[in-house]
């Protein structure tokens, strides 16, 4: 999940409760009467955010015919508006080449996107304001 989600700003956009568990977790550091059940409170909390954004962009994976399909399209909203199929293939974890390049000319077809290339580095273009 954290190769997708980006841990680090989920902190950053929770920082005033990080410091505030990190100071009420090191109180008594010293003495050694420290909890550190308040940071991994929060250190839990933070994976959780991040499993629900996660599910939030992939969805739901299932074997129902046009799944994978919406997977790259929903995808293909999320990226900038030029991308490559190696980015594409990223943020698509098991979908095969082949349904990423079908999915692609689907979308070509209904004039959502465009190439700019030929191969596996050509790039390509959302067209407009494609929102679906």
């Amino acid at each position: 999940m954290g190769r997708y989600i980006s841990l680090e700003r989920i902190v950053e956009e929770s920082k005033e409760t990080y410091y505030e568990v990190l100071l009420k977790s090191s109180h008594g550091w010293h003495e050694a009467k420290h909890d550190l059940r308040p940071w991994w409170n929060y250190f839990l909390g933070t994976l959780i955010a991040a499993d629900r954004e996660f599910e939030e962009r992939v969805g739901t994976i299932t074997t129902a015919k046009g799944a994978k399909r919406e997977m790259v399209q929903q995808a293909v909203k999320r990226l900038p508006d030029r991308f490559r199929i190696a980015e594409l293939q990223r943020v698509c974890p098991g979908v095969s080449y082949p349904t990423l390049k079908r999915a692609l000319e689907e979308l070509k077809r209904q004039k959502k996107v465009r190439c700019l290339g030929k191969g596996r580095d050509a790039q390509w273009e959302r067209i407009g304001s494609w929102s679906g």
